[in-house]
């Protein structure tokens, strides 16, 4: 066979639990043979007799492997020569050895010499680009992400795609392996330069799937029997504080955010006002305006919040409130309540938010998009505001501001009365602002392809402001113009997603623990 009658397709390993009901001859014979039933290519076979076995009973190409313990090095994937040999002649095509650059009993360059001079492909698990490119200089066929997150170290839970990554730029015969247990994973290594994937555990070890699911189940029967979160949504207007519990508001008080107090004081009125729930949650949520991370707070655009260059709002929570404190951009946390449990259906959505700035947050693929994905309001090159954020030509400083141009000092809820009263003024303020969010929605269409934009915010969700949107999409296909839908959760997705966040253990980037 050739390494490239692989591309694009699905080995499953047949490897047992060492010791296991499984780990019998027969029964990994019949777990081959169900793998090739249901489409798989190839089979990654452990030990020479399951080799022979599995040979015996299919011709489909087989990458054989042994493992060893041994004292003098920490290689344990086909650690000599004649492990090597042994197997190309029990029936594999492809030998797969570990080609970490560790202290082993044989060389690289013996193995690959060998495992050719017996007519098999040599297959590289490597766990960094370092050891893929060594092996490739040394004669491999193929490399494998097998061995990231196995060399040292605590074991990560997702498959290493940026290894999958560097491995594809120096040869297009990449094999991705390790910690792929779902379709969408393998998806993504495809797209992150994998020419075929191995899957494992998650199709041929019963005993790890078990835990996977007996895991789950524990822990949202611990969830249920959680006492709730005390969320908190600090933006540039207002500032709401919620108990919630399995997605409900259980508890609500809000007032002003007062510009003058500065986050300690910001934090210490939400503590006086909630003194009377003590006891009634054990986490703390925040979701604020800006960014965060590592649980500290930093403005991304002063206009609409002043902060210190770096706050420590995590530990400030932690240390005020006497529990675990966790914080949250929240227009991605309100991206995430509206997705979980408003009007994104839990399909791939865009949350935009218009009220004193913009912002924002993206799910795809059921997962919450990190680090600054979303601050749509920071978009720059648009009309006048050229060299300034997107936000200071749509959002309500900004309609405020150009109400005062025209003489009348009022904030967007007032501007949006006068035009319902019948000034023209206050109804040519909205109207650009509606055709800049068009053209902002139209973009994020053509970028992402979400099924729904949500939107939401005072603005966004003033009567008529959404209509005025749709009206001035300028694409004449209806394929390409954005679906815009009202959040469903209010002024509570916010708080309402930082929760969920916490109490599934789910995070972002910017999300953090104190």
């Amino acid at each position: 066979m050739k390494i490239g009658d692989l591309k694009g397709k699905l080995i499953v390993s047949c490897q047992p639990v060492p010791g296991g009901p499984m780990d019998d001859a027969r029964m990994v014979t019949a777990f081959a043979l169900a793998a090739v039933a249901g489409g798989a290519s190839a089979l990654r076979i452990e030990s020479l007799d399951y080799v022979r076995a599995v040979r015996a009973a299919t011709d489909v190409p087989i990458i054989g492997i042994v493992k060893k313990d041994l004292e003098t090095s920490p290689v344990r994937i086909t650690p000599h020569v004649a492990d090597a040999v042994a197997l190309a002649r029990a029936g594999a095509q492809i030998v797969a050895f570990d080609a970490t650059l560790r202290s082993r009993p044989d060389t690289i360059a013996n193995i690959i010499a060998a495992i050719h001079a017996n007519g098999a492909l040599a297959m590289a698990d490597c766990s960094s680009v370092e050891d893929g490119l060594a092996a490739l200089k040394a004669g491999a066929d193929c490399v494998g992400s097998t061995l990231s997150g196995y060399t040292g170290g605590p074991v990560p839970d997702e498959p290493d795609f940026d290894l999958i990554t560097q491995l594809h730029d120096l040869t297009p015969h990449v094999i991705a392996e390790g910690r792929i247990r779902t379709p969408e994973q393998a998806i993504v290594a495809l797209r992150r330069g994998a020419s075929s994937v191995v899957v494992g555990s998650a199709i041929t070890r019963t005993e790890h799937v078990t835990s996977w699911f007996k895991q789950a189940i524990a822990a949202e029967t611990a969830n249920k029997a959680s006492k709730g979160v005390l969320a908190i949504d600090i933006g540039g207007t207002k500032t709401l504080a919620c108990l919630v519990k399995d997605g409900k508001i259980a508890r609500e008080l809000h007032f002003p955010t007062d510009h003058t107090l500065g986050p300690d004081g910001w934090v210490e009125a939400v503590a006086a006002t909630t003194l009377g729930w003590k006891g009634l949650y054990d986490r703390v949520a925040a979701a604020v305006t800006g960014i965060v991370v590592d649980g500290h707070w930093a403005a991304l655009n002063p206009a609409t919040l002043k902060l210190p260059a770096s706050y420590a709002l995590a530990d400030k929570l932690r240390d005020t409130f006497g529990v675990s404190a966790t914080a949250f951009n929240d227009a991605q946390s309100a991206a995430w309540g509206e997705h979980r449990f408003g009007a994104g259906a839990r399909e791939d959505m865009v949350f935009l938010t218009i009220s004193t700035g913009i912002g924002g947050g993206i799910v795809l693929n059921g997962r919450l998009l990190q680090g600054t994905a979303g601050h749509f309001g920071l978009f720059q090159g648009y009309f006048e505001c050229s060299n300034r954020p997107l936000e200071d030509s749509v959002s309500g400083h900004w309609m405020n501001g150009e109400a005062r141009k025209a003489g009348f000092d009022l904030e967007a809820r007032e501007i949006f009365a006068a035009a319902r009263s019948g000034a023209p003024w206050a109804s040519h303020i909205i109207s650009i602002s509606a055709k800049r969010a068009a053209m902002l929605c139209q973009n994020i269409q053509l970028a992402l392809d979400p099924r729904r934009i949500i939107i939401g915010g005072g603005i966004g969700l003033a009567e008529g402001y959404i209509d005025q949107v749709r009206s001035a999409f300028t694409f004449p296909a209806l394929s390409l113009r954005p679906t815009l839908v009202p959040a469903g959760l209010g002024r509570h997705a916010g708080v309402i997603g930082a929760a969920d966040l916490v109490a599934q253990s789910r995070s972002i980037p910017g999300g953090y623990n104190a």
